[in-house]
């Protein structure tokens, strides 16, 4: 098959193509005051209840229905919930799943990619290691590479968490996304167009996009934090930056603190629990790293919730 280039009427195609297989995850609203400051009235998409709790199912069904997979199956490189989403596709698909993950892989995310039925590897300390292990298993077997951001099938499924939220909450002006390697927000901001003011936030750690946006080319940077297995590749996709340039408004960085604050923010007053990378955009209205003008109608995307920190 030929790769479509990610635009709107490609990103609704796919859309389509894998409404049978995810879930329509719905938006709720809240007042700002609720959560202990000053502001309009909030938006929350919780795309945390999508499929293996975060919105990488969108992009797993994508090219597992866009692609042709051959019988050695699929693999994937992942912190976990890319690892976990192209396993649980793989498995209601019927095909073959290998995962490489690092050894900074939440627990409960590499339990999860176990329960999906993979094959789970795990080695090396980071994402960039992982991702090679992954693409010598691919040359060696012929399995189809899935990658977490830097391949066009994901970018149009993860797109349709735009594509969504516009049908669900066409008023918004501003919508804030957590960035990692860049997929999501890329895809989102390909859907929006600049129709839409998007604001890319990351933690101070793993600063991926804010430094390529900064150099004027995608750059490594450091890969740290309390969210560093979900936001902390060493750089961003060559893909979603070409869209980044151009249809991304602002990108801020924040504190691990603020990022702790804004999950038990979201428990005590949503009661919803999010993994670190889930809350990292709300942690720009906590902390000020994003300051809404008055009457902004600000959405907040609450993208992950694969944790251990709650147990029953």
């Amino acid at each position: 098959m030929t790769s479509p280039s990610v635009t709107r009427d490609s990103i609704a195609d796919a859309h389509r193509e894998i409404t049978p297989f995810i879930r329509k995850t719905p938006v709720i609203s809240a007042a700002a005051a609720d959560f202990g400051f000053a502001g309009c009235p909030l938006t929350f998409k919780l795309e945390f209840l999508q499929h293996t709790g975060s919105f990488k199912a969108r992009g797993a069904f994508a090219n597992l229905r866009l692609r042709d997979v051959p019988d050695a199956g699929v693999t994937a490189a992942s912190g976990g919930n890319h690892g976990a989403a192209v396993a649980f596709a793989a498995r209601a698909l019927g095909h073959k799943a290998r995962i490489f993950v690092p050894a900074i892989s939440s627990p409960a995310k590499q339990a999860l990619i176990r329960a999906c039925g993979a094959d789970l590897v795990v080695g090396g300390e980071r994402y960039d290691e992982a991702l090679a292990g992954c693409e010598a298993h691919a040359a060696a077997t012929g399995a189809l590479k899935v990658h977490a951001f830097e391949q066009v099938e994901t970018m149009l499924g993860q797109a349709t968490v735009g594509l969504e939220l516009e049908n669900q909450a066409p008023e918004i002006d501003t919508l804030l996304v957590a960035t990692g390697g860049g997929g999501l927000i890329g895809g989102i901001a390909a859907w929006y167009d600049g129709r839409v003011k998007i604001v890319s936030v990351e933690p101070e750690l793993a600063p991926t996009l804010h430094n390529a946006l900064q150099a004027g080319v995608p750059i490594d940077s450091p890969a740290g934090g309390i969210a560093a297995d979900s936001l902390a590749p060493r750089r961003v996709g060559s893909l979603m930056f070409e869209i980044a340039r151009r249809a991304i408004a602002e990108a801020v960085l924040v504190p691990d603190a603020a990022i702790r604050e804004a999950q038990e923010r979201l428990w005590q007053t949503l009661r919803v629990v999010s993994e670190p990378g889930g809350a990292t955009a709300f942690a720009a209205l906590l902390c000020g790293a994003y300051t809404p003008a008055k009457d902004e109608r600000v959405a907040v995307l609450l993208c992950g919730a694969n944790t251990t920190a709650v147990r029953f």
